[in-house]
């Protein structure tokens, strides 16, 4: 059968093999993890955590029980759940099990680099919760800490969440625990961006510190769009909930019950699978020197940046990505962002600590390196898409001048081929 849909997804193929993907989040994955995705597994329901009488399920159910040994393993965790849908599902069903409406919860200011599912207002976090905010300093670019720990004694939360979407910067997850502890809060670690740099030991590890991570799949994890939920210890619940018997709750049971029937339905099976696969190929050493090159190339693009005058926050970046503010050089955020993609490079607009453009302009806009690190490229190649990219910058309004570069950015780009491609027969 021919449909247009095939069309569009080979429009899509071709703006991905011809262009710069530098949207942080993004990540390109292995042909494995994309033929496990496109499976068969789709038609399949599986049991849900409390184990219900569902038929045709021993497959799935092996499916299911890999991922999660296969994460555990990774992460060294004691208890993980791999069937929430999103990141932002993940950070929702640990809400429920959590917290009861009206809780108060302290997450990093999204204006500063947080995340919506943090607590932000126009998010469910926002409007369920009580919300209260740290964020970064304004010489800086980086957390205070004994900030964080003023407003965690001020408004003593139920929840305290470490993790963002846009910070350049490690976390210390330790002495976060520290606060956690003396208010009597459960700790959170939403690692949805650094986590396959957390996996290989190139960051700082919040297993040991954090009582909840929750995470995505498919960004660092270079796996398929989905969330998890893990911990490094399986905990009696800290409410005094007991089973019918008398006997504490584990908190691997309320999580559970978070995900399902709290926040969704029935799993992704063919998705469960693709975390699987690249949950393995993330065991393997290759994928600590891939992690390693992801920041090499962060390193050498913030750098850059800075030798040509641009604000990198913080100074520079410890990761895979770096938020750039953009009003030293007369452009916004969403000129910036349109002028580059005319040119094939992909980056987003983003809000820069105490911006003052509104958030759909922003004054800046972020960079990531897990995507072009994948196809291979190194440091010689981020030199030149930095010397691109500021090209773009002055000479935004000049049409041909980016339509030229646009071919120039294909050339470069035709010697790195993307690691996967799904094969769909029309």
């Amino acid at each position: 059968m021919s449909d247009i849909i095939f069309d569009l997804i080979e429009k899509e193929y071709q703006r991905q093999l011809n262009g710069i993907e530098l949207i942080a989040s993004e990540n390109f994955v292995s042909q494995d993890v994309l033929r496990a995705m496109g499976s068969c597994l789709p038609i399949n329901m599986l049991k849900d955590t409390r184990r219900q009488d569902i038929t045709v399920c021993e497959v799935v159910d092996e499916v299911e029980q890999l991922a999660i040994d296969r994460l555990k393993e990774l992460f060294g965790a004691a208890f993980a759940n791999v069937q929430p849908h999103s990141g932002a599902q993940a950070n929702a069903a640990v809400f429920l099990a959590c917290l009861q409406p009206g809780d108060a919860i302290l997450g990093f200011d999204l204006s500063h680099g947080g995340h919506l599912s943090h607590g932000s207002p126009v998010n469910y976090s926002g409007k369920v919760y009580t919300p209260y905010f740290y964020g970064v300093e304004e010489e800086t670019g980086l957390i205070d800490m004994d900030k964080v720990a003023e407003k965690a004694r001020a408004h003593q939360p139920k929840l305290i969440i470490c993790g963002a979407s846009a910070y350049a910067r490690d976390w210390d997850y330790a002495r976060f625990r520290a606060i956690a502890d003396e208010v009597g809060a459960l700790l959170l670690a939403d690692i949805a961006h650094p986590a396959g740099l957390i996996a290989t030991g190139l960051l700082n590890d919040p297993m040991q510190h954090c009582h909840i991570i929750t995470s995505t799949t498919h960004k660092t994890l270079r796996g398929p769009r989905g969330g998890i939920i893990m911990m490094g210890q399986n905990f009696d619940n800290p409410w005094g909930r007991v089973t019918s018997k008398g006997s504490p709750i584990k908190m691997s049971a309320i999580l559970n019950s978070g995900v399902f029937p709290g926040m969704q339905g029935g799993p992704l099976e063919h998705v469960i699978a693709s975390k699987a696969v690249a949950f393995a190929e993330a065991l393997q050493p290759s994928f600590k020197e891939y992690g390693k090159k992801v920041i090499e190339n962060a390193a050498v693009m913030a750098q850059a940046f800075m030798d040509m005058g641009y604000k990198v926050i913080s100074g520079g970046t410890s990761n895979h990505l770096m938020l750039i503010d953009l009003r030293s050089k007369n452009i916004n955020g969403k000129l910036a962002e349109e002028a580059l993609g005319k040119a094939d490079i992909t980056v987003n607009k983003n809000m820069v600590p105490f911006d003052t453009a509104s958030p759909m302009v922003t004054s800046g806009i972020r960079v990531g390196t897990a995507a072009i690190t994948s196809r291979g490229l190194g440091k010689n190649e981020c030199l030149q898409i930095v010397e691109w990219m500021d090209s773009v910058v002055r000479h935004h309004d000049d049409e041909t001048y980016l339509s030229n570069l646009k071919q120039d950015v294909k050339q470069m780009m035709a010697a790195f081929p993307l690691p996967g491609r799904a094969t769909v027969e029309a």
